[in-house]
This record gives C-alpha cells, sequence and structure tokens, in this order.
C-alpha cells in the first residue's frame, strides 16, 4: 500500500513537472535561455579573436582556457538565466488565471512548488550542459588541448548552485506579488544595487569582508606562486561570492592546501596593505554555506507565499 501511495504521488509529481517544462517551451522560455547561452559563450569565445586581430597579435595557445572561464557568463550572465527561467513561475500562474484548474488537480500546493522547482532546475541544468560543452568545443578549436577538463562537472555544478541563487531571490520576490514584472525588476534592482555598492565598499571601507556574506562577488584574494589570470596581478584571483562557488571548486581540487591572501587596495597609488589570508578550504565552504541559505530561506519563504496565496475566481 506504501508503495502505491509513494508510485502514485511521483504519477502526479512528474505531470506538473511536464506540464511546467510544456509551460516553459510553449512561452519559449527554454529556447531563450538556450539562446542566451550560446550567445553570452560565443561572445566570450570569438571576442578575443576580434581584439587580437584588431591590435595584429596573434592569438596564444591557452591549455587552461576552458578550466580557468567555466560558463564564461559571469554573475550578469547568472541574473539573465535565472530571471528568464524564473520570473513568470508562479506569479504568472496568478496572473494568467491557470492556477485556478490548476488548483482543481488532486495536487497540494507544496507538491506544485516543489514541481515548479524541479522543472526550473531541469531546464538551467540543460542550458547549462549544452553551454559547457559548446565552450569547450571552441575553446579547444581556438586555444588548443586543453588541461583539467575532468574537473568540469564540478564547475557545472557550482555555477547550478550560484545560479540558484538568483532563482530563489526571483522566485521569492514572485511569489510574494504575484507579479512577473515586479519579480523580473525587484531582482535587477538587487542585482543593480549590489553591483554599484561591491567596488565602494571594497575600495573605501576596511568592512569589505562583509561582502562575503551577501550574493554576488564576494571579496578578490589571491593564491601568490599560482598563474594569474593575466599579467597585472600578484598571483591567482580568487573572489569568495557566491558567484564564484564553480571557479573555487575547481581551484580547490587543484591547490588544496593553497593560502588565499586578501589586500586592502588604494586609490592613491600605495603599495596594497596585506589584511590577512585564510584557506581555501575555508573560502570554498563559506561560499557554499551562505548560497546554500539564502537558497533555502528564499524558497520557503516563497513556499509560505505561495501556500497563503489568496486565489480570485
Amino acid at each position: 500500500m506504501e508503495n502505491g501511495f509513494r508510485r502514485n504521488w511521483m504519477t502526479r509529481f512528474w505531470a506538473i513537472v511536464e506540464y511546467e517544462l510544456l509551460w516553459n517551451i510553449r512561452k519559449k522560455k527554454f529556447i531563450g535561455v538556450v539562446a542566451i547561452a550560446f550567445a553570452l559563450t560565443t561572445l566570450s569565445l570569438i571576442l578575443p579573436v576580434i581584439l587580437y586581430n584588431i591590435i595584429g597579435q596573434q592569438l596564444q595557445q591557452n591549455p587552461d582556457h576552458v578550466i580557468n572561464t567555466g560558463a564564461g557568463i559571469g554573475g550578469l550572465g547568472m541574473f539573465l538565466f535565472a530571471v528568464a527561467i524564473a520570473m513568470n513561475s508562479i506569479s504568472g500562474e496568478f496572473e494568467s488565471g491557470s492556477i485556478v484548474p490548476l488548483l482543481t488537480k488532486p495536487v497540494s500546493r507544496t507538491m506544485i512548488f516543489l514541481a515548479k522547482l524541479f522543472a526550473a532546475f531541469i531546464t538551467l541544468l540543460s542550458a547549462y550542459t549544452v553551454l559547457f560543452a559548446y565552450q569547450t568545443i571552441g575553446g579547444i578549436i581556438i586555444y588548443g588541448p586543453q588541461n583539467n577538463l575532468h574537473l568540469l562537472p564540478l564547475s557545472l555544478l557550482g555555477t547550478t548552485l550560484s545560479t540558484f541563487v538568483w532563482i530563489a531571490i526571483v522566485l521569492a520576490i514572485g511569489s510574494i506579488s504575484k507579479s512577473s514584472l515586479i519579480s523580473a525588476l525587484g531582482t535587477f534592482g538587487i542585482f543593480m544595487a549590489l553591483s554599484i555598492s561591491h567596488p565602494i565598499i571594497l575600495l573605501f571601507s576596511d568592512q569589505a569582508w562583509i561582502l562575503n556574506y551577501i550574493p554576488g562577488n564576494g571579496v578578490t584574494g589571491y593564491i601568490l606562486g599560482a598563474a594569474g589570470q593575466t599579467t597585472f596581478t600578484p598571483g591567482l584571483a580568487i573572489s569568495t561570492g557566491t558567484d564564484n562557488i564553480a571557479a573555487n571548486l575547481v581551484n580547490y581540487a587543484l591547490y588544496p592546501s593553497a593560502e588565499v591572501k586578501f589586500y586592502k587596495m588604494s586609490l592613491r597609488g600605495q603599495y596594497p596593505q596585506l589584511l590577512y589570508s585564510e584557506p581555501i578550504s575555508i573560502v570554498l565552504a563559506r561560499s557554499i554555506l551562505v548560497a546554500s541559505a539564502y537558497i533555502i530561506a528564499l524558497l520557503a519563504a516563497s513556499w509560505y507565499a505561495f501556500k497563503n496565496a489568496e486565489v480570485m475566481e
């Protein structure tokens, strides 16, 4: 009897997941997400080639390009993915009135919420898998044979977790407001506010550590002795925020005992002052815990708002 109940629950759950995925296809959300992935990845691959051609130099082979670049979309790309996937996942049901026939089905609101969340995960993972495959093939063609490709699944996992912080923000605002427009604009406002305040806090405050606990790039430190991404950095740059879990997973796999050193920058041309250092394992663990805390708290708020929302027929 218990097995029958479990099969029945899974059947209804998958029916809603399929409903959500078909909804995404009808609304062309999935096509839009994949198009964004191709556009951003193509830009990250082609732009260096164009710039080097303009200055008349040959682009150098780089065996670490793919693993260092990851998805190659940055925080802006994750924000765009989150908005495209989740902006009307909950609120769109209320705006179109489709929430009424949906709730007449023998399913609970909790099951609907979990199924929509799982459909968002499938959509995001599918888009990122296509993006990573495209990035890898393009990187090999442009930059030659690549190292450490076995670490790409870690990078894919980290990028998905980082993007889910933004998806949780979009869902929470959409569930509370029941408006897709407010959901998108509210998340855009948060993204812009964090992007603008980040360099101000970094340059003019001694409390930059607080950036480790809010969504975004966090504080930038360096692993001295490791090859930097550019010739202008003292070592390999490490960002501590929730947007950089993929890079930190890869860097921890490559440099498990490394110390990350953080400096106080100055606009007066003074030599950077060493503030503190910490193991890369701490940097990685903190970014994962902070991201998980945001995801759990925001999804709980979204679920509570959806569960208790009044439906007007």
